[in-house]
């Protein structure tokens, strides 16, 4: 059974409003099968393009809309999938949209950094961009019933949530995250300014497998890795751009108490952060579950703001006494923070931040995630 993304209605929504849509996601995340479907809903299906085609990408690199148009032909919407394989893609989309107003024009990248570099400055204001995420628990919900969803929690923990990882269930989910991790690191990353150091790579994304949920210190991790801050800073950049991780800044209103500077580091996919150290053991024998658990409620929160359309400050919260909220949102006005306890039925919310207007905290365990996450 194919399984509906949530991200297809809101791009739905705008197509033939004059704007080039741009779907950004890691590899396997299932941008092709969603350019096809939305293909298939809207036109005869045809109008796809692989750009990583040599014969596509270099009728594409033509800086001449007629001979442009010419290869692309009649088509009412043109997919371009990993379009940021095209040289000089952006100017390439600048002169079809101002020359062909009504064409309507899907583009997808692996990676943000990538893309976003070679049409930012041609196609400003021009185009919008939207990200696609492994599988969330809502979606999953077309296939699977409430319970359902509980029972197979262990799973999505250990293997993740990517579309053929759940295909494949537990047998095959092995063979294919480390497939699948392989390809994140050097198929992607490492080409994007020809970055030579694999291992030092390699060596950075299992320091922060093993610190997701915690303060991570650039200067901690320079110094294990024998290496400069800046070279730090940058494959964090580079690793967050291919949706491998994304950071969480603290929030801070009152710099005395409150730890300002800090960030914690979270993965996209539980399945790729288990591959990275090895580690697929039952969750009984397991020493992090807190911290999957965490991880797990924060992108799958993230992934359910997305289908519902809200746009809010993401955060974490904690002072110099240890004092913490794993996770608050701040929208319309208010701070919500979520404690994240996977068996935990109890907690006592911080008095230093409740003192804030608008505030309240909420436990978020394993027994009442679905009203937070679905």
């Amino acid at each position: 059974m194919l399984i509906k993304r949530n991200l297809q209605p809101i791009l739905e929504k705008w197509l033939f409003k004059g704007k080039i849509l741009i779907m950004y996601g890691a590899r396997q995340v299932g941008k092709t099968t969603l350019l096809k479907e939305i293909l298939k809903k809207h036109t005869n299906g045809d109008g796809y393009f692989d750009c990583e085609i040599i014969s596509v990408r270099r009728a594409l690199e033509k800086q001449d809309p007629a001979v442009l148009k010419n290869f692309l032909g009649n088509h009412k919407i043109i997919a371009l999938d990993e379009a940021q394989k095209v040289l000089n893609i952006g100017l390439s989309l600048k002169l079809l949209i101002d020359t062909y107003p009504d064409l309507q024009i899907i583009a997808t990248g692996s990676s943000s950094f990538d893309l976003a570099n070679k049409i930012n400055e041609p196609l400003t204001g021009r185009a919008l961009e939207f990200p696609l995420f492994p599988l969330s628990l809502d979606e999953l919900s077309q296939v699977y019933r409430r319970y359902e969803v509980d029972s197979q929690l262990p799973f999505f923990l250990t293997f993740g949530m990517y579309p053929g990882i759940i295909k494949a269930g537990q047998n095959g989910a092995r063979v294919l995250l480390d497939n699948l991790s392989g390809q994140y690191l050097y198929k992607d990353v490492l080409e994007f300014e020809n970055l030579k150091r694999s291992t030092l790579l390699l060596n950075l994304l299992q320091l922060l497998a093993l610190q997701i949920g915690n303060e991570v210190s650039i200067n901690e991790l320079a110094v294990t890795l024998q290496c400069g801050r800046d070279t730090v800073w940058r494959y964090l950049d580079l690793l967050e751009k291919s949706f491998v991780i994304f950071r969480l800044r603290a929030f801070s209103r009152n710099l005395r108490k409150e730890i300002g500077k800090k960030q914690k580091i979270y993965f996209y996919d539980l399945g790729i952060r288990n591959s990275l150290i090895n580690q697929y053991n039952s969750l009984e024998l397991r020493n992090d579950v807190g911290a999957l658990w965490e991880n797990f409620c924060v992108v799958e929160r993230m992934k359910h703001l997305q289908n519902i359309e809200r746009s809010a400050g993401l955060y974490f919260w904690r002072t110099h006494d240890q004092k913490e909220v794993d996770y608050l949102e701040e929208y319309n006005g208010k701070l919500e923070g979520f404690e994240f306890k996977w068996n935990k039925d109890s907690f006592q919310p911080p008095k230093d931040f409740l003192s804030y207007p608008n505030s309240s905290v909420s436990l978020v365990n394993k027994h009442n995630y679905q009203e937070f996450l679905m």
